[in-house]
């Protein structure tokens, strides 16, 4: 056979040196050509040999460094996420305890957070690892916002139920009162206690943040965009509003969440733009690239650790599997409520809100066993979901 007649003996001669291929294995390859020419009567078995096994060395060694790329990014990964899970402030003693207790958990009905947003009366921050005051003194910080956030456990829907602050409820050691002097009187423990005996829902978590971590979180996402259907005149301090979108960056969006006086139905408005607000929030994270930016992603995760404060039963490994778990969830999935309103009432010079208890039980019930999605099915037009124009 001719050089003509083996192209491949020329290009093996040509062709630079490779980490898959060492000097050795090259000359074996050559040997075995020129035996090949001496006797027609090898097989071309015994031709294809060695190739087969540099193909095998090739594949090894493909396989090996994919095995440490693929170890040193998850490495990373692994780490990056533990960082910024451990930023995360814990609360220590944020659960009732002795006699109090909590609620037996119903087996297999996902799980049920609360969220509280802090009026701390101060300019220092009080939730985060950015905290220069403590998150609760006795009468120094009252609850300004309560939602209960129920994920259900096949993970595909989220609902959160706003529980306005001046609704009038018992609280534990302290008779009537509005629900937000709970966190007042007894911080955290006394607030899961009380919204617990109200709704007789298991509490499995809490997050809180305040007001400055508020205005850093938003501002952390570059802003968020706030449509205001129509004008709102300007009320006592509250601010005029004129009709159209607005982005607003984290003083401005405070000042959309707090304002209740300009609006017709008070503190249950206000609500309803607190449950906008985080729609957009969430609208926003996902549209602008935040999660698919490691630059941006690793902003917000750091925001998050500097402004967030959650039970300390509340692991890295348990906000590892609640990401992971909810990845597939979509701004459709979740569902933004108020717990059922009974009307507006005056005690002792006090304007409180009282909630309808009778439907309010129904609701209660749904999310306590994740019956959630029967439940909005089934109160499509009585409930009070939020919807596309907000005031």
């Amino acid at each position: 056979m001719t050089a003509e007649e083996r192209p491949d003996e020329a290009d093996e001669d040509q062709r630079p040196l490779s980490i898959f291929d060492r000097d050795d294995d090259r000359d074996d390859d050559r040997d075995d050509d020129r035996d090949g020419d001496r006797g027609d009567d090898l097989s071309s078995e015994a031709e294809t040999a060695p190739r087969r096994r540099r193909g095998r060395r090739l594949l090894l060694w493909t396989l090996a460094v994919l095995l440490v790329l693929f170890g040193a990014g998850f490495g990373a990964l692994v780490w990056t996420a533990d960082h910024y899970a451990s930023s995360v402030a814990r609360i220590p003693n944020a659960f009732p305890t002795g006699g109090a207790g909590q609620p037996t958990a119903v087996p297999h009905a996902g799980q049920t957070f609360l969220l509280v947003g802090l009026d701390a009366r101060a300019d220092r921050p009080t939730t985060g690892q950015a905290a220069k005051a403590p998150a609760w003194q006795l009468g120094a910080q009252r609850s300004d916002t309560m939602m209960l956030m129920h994920i259900s456990a096949d993970r595909k829907s989220v609902s959160v139920v706003s529980i306005p602050r001046d609704t009038w409820v018992s609280v534990p050691g302290h008779g009537k009162a509005k629900i937000n002097a709970a966190y007042s009187w007894g911080g955290p423990a006394l607030m899961v206690q009380t919204v617990q005996d109200l709704t007789r829902i298991r509490i499995d978590h809490l997050a809180v943040i305040d007001w400055n971590g508020f205005r850093a979180l938003t501002d952390a996402v570059g802003g968020v965009d706030i449509t205001v259907p129509r004008t709102i005149e300007a009320k006592g301090d509250a601010r005029e509003w004129l009709a159209g979108t607005h982005h607003m960056d984290g003083a401005e969006a405070l000042l959309y969440v707090r304002e209740r006086h300009g609006l017709p139905n008070g503190d249950l408005d206000r609500t309803k733009r607190q449950q906008n607000f985080l729609r957009a929030l969430m609208l926003r994270t996902m549209n602008s690239g935040t999660l698919s930016s490691p630059a941006k992603l690793t902003g917000l995760l750091g925001t998050v650790g500097d402004v967030v404060s959650v039970d300390d039963r509340l692991s890295n490994s348990d906000l590892y599997d609640l990401a992971w778990s909810l990845r597939a969830v979509r701004p459709d999935g979740v569902h933004f409520m108020n717990a059922p309103f009974g009307g507006f009432d005056s005690v002792d010079g006090q304007s409180v809100v009282l909630m309808d208890d009778g439907a309010a039980g129904v609701l209660w019930d749904a999310m306590r066993t994740d019956r959630m999605d029967d439940y909005l099915a089934q109160h499509r037009t009585s409930a009070d979901t939020l919807g596309d124009n907000v005031d």
